[in-house]
């Protein structure tokens, strides 16, 4: 009997820890900053971004001298981060829509592929604090 009472206290002892322990935090506080370097028509495009809590901002300069800026939402999985986005570009380019992926390529590096509307296909830079 108290070999049965024991392990029912034991069992719900370990459902209570694994339910009340809190996990590790998904949320990163410090910024990742990017550079990014892309291509449309013909023209060399360029960008800098920044990250936390799985919202980024990203301006860019596009073709024709085009300005702007995009405002990202990022998915964070445990390697890679995909992101959309939406920005407002000068020179008659209106809204820009994007999209990419960005991988951890080490602890403290990353890695990732876009397109955005404006300013095309592009590969990102970036380090993590």
């Amino acid at each position: 009997m108290k070999k049965a009472v024991l392990a029912k206290i034991l069992i719900s002892s370990l459902s209570c820890l694994t339910v009340f322990v809190p996990n590790q935090a998904s949320a990163q506080f410090l910024p990742q900053p990017w550079v990014s370097v892309g291509e449309k028509d013909g023209d060399v495009t360029y960008a800098v971004g920044v990250r936390a809590l799985d919202f980024g901002v990203e301006v860019g300069v596009g073709p024709d001298g085009s300005v702007g800026a995009d405002v990202l939402k990022f998915l964070s999985l445990p390697v890679i981060s995909p992101y959309v986005g939406v920005g407002w570009y000068s020179e008659d380019q209106g809204v820009a829509f994007s999209g990419g992926v960005q991988v951890g390529a080490t602890d403290n590096v990353f890695i990732g592929a876009g397109y955005n509307s404006v300013r095309g296909f592009n590969g990102q830079l970036g380090i993590k604090f």
